[in-house]
């Protein structure tokens, strides 16, 4: 497993055959193959952009401020209309952009790194925004390798069927997040479980739903001590959710009976359902370990971390459960959305 001071500020994936760490590219894009099965044979969205009249994935530039998984999701409901769910992680695609003319081998191009993810529709039918997609179609894997125009497109779509043929690829996200930062305990006075976030948190939660949205959790347990209720507050009010407070949750039930916390995280990874937990630092190696559980490959443990403070505030650690293969956890990824 790894510490959390290897992955600061970085995000991390793990799949069997995808290892991501570390942003080195000059410029960063995130995109998803939306998939569906039609009698039983799997198909892809694919796009027309009439700019360079090519055929690709609903990709685009990071954003200031955004995360990868938010620029994902944004560029797929900007670009054709949909509302997505994230689902396993695929393969980054490389190449040069902006190569000055009469140079070769990409000198005098920037880097660009394209970072991709399955994903599901929620909802929506696609619909060309008209300015940068002008047309759009589900085809077949066959049928797309025809027609993508960049050869490094097949490398996620590659993927994608592998994952189909593997029963990886239809998941549900299992969320772990750890509470956004809260005042000191040094400077407060008051019982435990009523300390507040800080102003630095309070802004932390506000990314934290921005971030949330890209997995869209439905099925919401938290601690209810106060920090970590107002962390998921702005994902519940936003989305019209409502989430259920254990007690088990707690540091202090989990020092007393971390059985019981252990026993709750279980139940929440067996309903098979679009869940988040939210928790605090203390409880997390409880239900890292018990998430860790559900792993048949043993290599994603190196994504789990298990060392003080294994999340830091306001970070989450996302599991995909297969749903082919009894909810076992098929990628691990980890992300800080937010940090002064």
């Amino acid at each position: 497993m790894s510490s959390p001071e290897t992955m600061s500020k970085v995000p991390r994936r793990r799949t069997v055959t995808v290892s991501d760490d570390g942003l080195d590219a000059e410029i960063l894009a995130a995109g998803a193959l939306c998939w569906r099965l039609r009698r039983s044979e799997l198909e892809v969205l694919v796009i027309h952009r009439p700019r360079y009249d090519d055929w690709s994935f609903p990709k685009g530039k990071l954003d200031e401020g955004e995360t990868l998984p938010e620029c994902a999701v944004r560029e797929v409901r900007e670009e054709i209309g949909l509302k997505v769910r994230l689902g396993m992680p695929l393969p980054i695609t490389r190449y040069c952009v902006g190569k000055a003319r009469g140079t070769k081998n990409g000198n005098g191009g920037k880097d660009k790194a394209v970072w991709y993810w399955a994903a599901q529709v929620s909802e929506g039918t696609p619909v060309p925004d008209g300015d940068e997609v002008d047309e759009t179609a589900w085809v077949s894997v066959a049928r797309a390798r025809e027609l993508l125009s960049n050869p490094g497109d097949v490398l996620p779509l590659d993927e994608l069927e592998r994952l189909h043929e593997d029963q990886r690829l239809h998941t549900l996200p299992f969320i772990v997040l750890r509470h956004a930062k809260a005042k000191p305990r040094s400077s407060w006075s008051r019982a435990e479980s009523e300390r507040p976030l800080a102003a630095t948190g309070k802004r932390q939660a506000r990314a934290v739903e921005r971030l949330l949205v890209c997995w869209r959790p439905r099925h919401l347990e938290s601690s209810p001590w106060r920090r970590c209720a107002e962390t998921i507050a702005p994902y519940v009010k936003a989305h019209r959710n409502r989430a259920t407070y254990r007690k088990s949750l707690t540091e202090k039930r989990a020092e007393v009976h971390p059985e019981r916390t252990q026993a709750r995280v279980r139940r929440a990874l067996e309903l098979l359902l679009p869940t988040l937990i939210c928790s605090h630092r203390p409880v997390l190696p409880l239900i890292l370990e018990t998430t860790s559980g559900w792993l048949q490959d043993r290599a994603l443990l190196e994504a789990i971390p298990d060392e003080d403070p294994y999340l830091r505030p306001g970070a989450v650690l996302v599991a995909q459960q297969a749903m082919d293969r009894g909810g076992e956890i098929v990628s691990i990824e980890v992300y800080e959305p937010f940090e002064d």
